[in-house]
């Protein structure tokens, strides 16, 4: 396996473990607030976060994933984060079974509406990290809006941090 693959999926999980931190130091009204936006409330981003990245799970193992799990499914941030916690096990466990030739090949899967779609499977592995970096940065900006304090997951701070040994 792509060392530059675990790394990425490393990083993904230190980042996500930085976003639970800030969270769990809010209250359940700061978490549940309703901001505007693209998602209306933390709980309403992270969920979908946790969501996306167990679909993704599922998908890479063959099952199908066509729904994400709703705010109603996980209403308390503990039931994201045993969500979210569970599939960067998963993966992690799935990357390091993958065969070093398998992100060059073809990856089907079926979307959110039911379509079947394909791409190289290197960058449908490389965009569940992203994705999660894309969501995460509009969590640390409503932690702040709700007067949390968010941690930075810049990628830059966990080199340093892994450079360290941290």
């Amino acid at each position: 396996m792509n060392d530059d693959l675990l790394s990425l999926y490393d990083y993904g999980r230190w980042a996500n473990s930085r976003v639970i931190h800030a969270l769990e130091g809010l209250t359940p009204e700061q978490y549940t607030q309703e901001l505007g936006g693209g998602w209306p409330s933390l709980r309403a981003t992270f969920v979908h976060l946790a969501g996306a990245t167990w679909a993704w799970n599922e998908r890479f193992r063959g099952r199908d994933a066509t729904t994400l799990p709703k705010e109603t499914d996980l209403p308390v941030l503990a039931d994201a984060v045993g969500v979210l916690g569970k599939a960067d096990v998963d993966l992690k466990d799935f990357l390091g079974s993958l065969a070093p030739e398998r992100p060059a090949q073809p990856f089907t899967w079926r979307n959110l509406s039911g379509q079947e779609r394909t791409a190289p499977f290197w960058t449908v592995l490389r965009h569940v990290v992203n994705h999660g970096t894309y969501h995460r940065g509009q969590i640390s900006s409503m932690v702040k809006r709700v007067g949390g304090k968010p941690l930075s997951t810049d990628m830059v701070v966990w080199g340093i941090e892994r450079y360290e040994g941290k």
